[in-house]
């Protein structure tokens, strides 16, 4: 066969691909990130919940320590995926994140990292100001949706 017929089906057959492709993901729900986003697929079998005490605590209990966590992000999941502490307690998360791009976003207590890279980590600090659960997740692409996300409860 010619090399000019073989590069013109193989293009052929990528351009048709790339269509197929593009017309299924137009066809799929388009779902944003928000409260309404936080149920991952069915097709991701759940992760078992995983309690965390935290790493360290700093200064006196009684006029609310400093609790340490340290959280990695990975292939569409946190470890741990949910963290208890109590209201008026600050707080220090170290996020790792592992195997690609992924951050960690706190919306109810507004807390959130930059987009790490493969091994790095960034340090954040705030108080538990309000009671309540609150999702942390990853906002970088469709993270959320295929179930990365944990939850913060301040008791």
């Amino acid at each position: 066969m010619n090399k000019g017929i073989v590069v013109g089906i193989v293009i052929a057959v990528l351009v048709l691909a790339g269509i197929g492709g593009g017309l299924y993901m137009a066809s799929r729900p388009k779902v944003l990130p928000g409260p309404a986003a936080t149920s991952p697929s069915l097709l991701i079998p759940p992760v078992q919940d995983s309690i965390v005490e935290p790493t360290s605590t700093t200064g006196d209990e009684a006029s609310g320590s400093v609790k340490e966590f340290t959280v990695t992000g990975s292939s569409f999941k946190f470890s741990p995926n949910t963290i208890t502490l109590k209201k008026g307690d600050t707080v220090r998360i170290n996020f790792k994140s592992q195997g690609s791009l992924h951050n960690l976003v706190i919306d109810g207590l507004d807390v959130a990292t930059s987009e790490l890279g493969e091994g790095e980590e960034e340090e954040v600090e705030f108080v538990a100001d309000k009671s309540g659960t609150f999702d942390y997740y990853c906002s970088i692409g469709n993270h959320r949706v295929m179930g990365m996300v944990g939850k913060l409860v301040v008791q």
